[in-house]
């Protein structure tokens, strides 16, 4: 089988992504770690003005964590964001800002999984291997007919079909080009819960076709699906002389390092939660925004309040709005708009 007409098919259409009009090794890396859990909408407009922030490894091994995070705003799991930079100090200490060019390297740096460094060695450095995440793993699964469940045995199972050549048996030129196709056919025609054969590039060959229910594999067990818990919360928006309150998210928390109105946890099932400050609230707010963070499903009751009453609660610190633009959270500059205060 020749992988030409899929490679055709998603270059035609989508190499219009800011990661693959400008293309580099370094682009490659950041746009990849951001792609992990967000959405591509998203990552088309984050992409370019981090790097603009942090142009190249160096630039990005040295820079504050506080700076680092707030450019990451919007894409969720800051923990990645932490480990590009553990990656990037350990570039520069080991291959001056430079990528190794040995995948079995790339696998050693720290904040780099096995995932991160198929994708450097595959589409960054357009040499064979196979970036599986779960796109990958779901097309594969269908057109070689891997019937198995979703998870990461399963993509060990697939990179050792691939190590001893009993899939992609035909010689690939453009592995860069080969792995992107297979994560737009996943992302747009071969999704996890809808599939639309007729205009997959692969049909003629793909063993799931012929199945009654093409999406049957990879299948997920009732034990791993993830039920998020509810969190409610209620943000405070206070605003005095073009200046808005809030405070400074502290280290070992969510988003640490960036600012947020005055939030409070109004109800919780998870007593383990020590993000906010509880406070007893007799009638919640109707103003309601939904969010979410990690595993859980956030509900943002919001009102504004004057500063008289904000202070009888806490200490907070004033910033100018053109600042808090750039440093507060994604949440509460969504209740500011919300309220028309930006």
């Amino acid at each position: 089988m020749s992988f030409n007409k899929l490679i055709s098919w998603s270059e035609g259409k989508f190499n219009h992504l800011p990661w693959r009009v400008d293309r580099s090794l370094y682009r490659t890396w950041i746009s990849e770690v951001m792609l992990q859990q967000t959405t591509v909408y998203t990552v088309k407009s984050r992409l370019d003005s981090f790097c603009e922030k942090f142009p190249d490894v160096t630039a990005l091994s040295e820079a504050k964590e506080e700076d680092l995070l707030i450019a990451w705003k919007g894409l969720g799991y800051y923990s990645r964001a932490k480990n590009l930079k553990k990656a990037a100090m350990y570039l520069v200490e080991n291959f001056s800002g430079n990528f190794p060019e040995s995948i079995d390297e790339l696998k050693l740096i720290p904040g780099i999984g096995p995932y991160t460094a198929s994708a450097i060695f595959a589409i960054g450095q357009n040499k064979r291997a196979l970036a599986v995440d779960a796109n990958l793993e779901r097309v594969l699964c269908r057109y070689y007919g891997i019937k198995s469940e979703k998870g990461d045995k399963l993509k060990k199972i697939i990179q050792q079909k691939f190590i001893d050549k009993e899939i992609i048996k035909t010689e690939i030129k453009n592995w860069r080009g080969l792995n992107e196709a297979f994560m737009d056919l996943g992302r747009e025609v071969c999704q996890s819960r809808s599939v639309y054969c007729e205009l997959c590039q692969l049909r003629s060959g793909c063993s799931a076709r012929s199945w009654d229910d093409p999406t049957s594999t990879p299948y997920v067990s009732e034990k791993k699906k993830i039920v998020k818990e509810e969190l409610k919360l209620l943000r405070i928006v206070c605003e005095e002389d073009g200046k808005i309150f809030c405070y400074k998210k502290p280290k070992g928390t969510w988003l640490a390092g960036q600012y947020e109105i005055p939030t409070f946890v109004v109800d919780k099932k998870d007593e383990s939660i020590k993000q906010y400050p509880y406070v007893e609230v007799v009638d919640v707010p109707k103003d309601l925004l939904k969010t979410g963070i990690t595993k859980y499903k956030v509900f943002n009751y919001y009102k504004k309040v004057n500063s008289k009453d904000l202070k009888s609660i806490g200490d907070f610190e004033l910033l100018d709005l053109s600042l808090a633009k750039k440093k507060l959270s994604t949440a509460s500059i969504k209740i500011l708009n919300e309220l028309n205060i930006f």
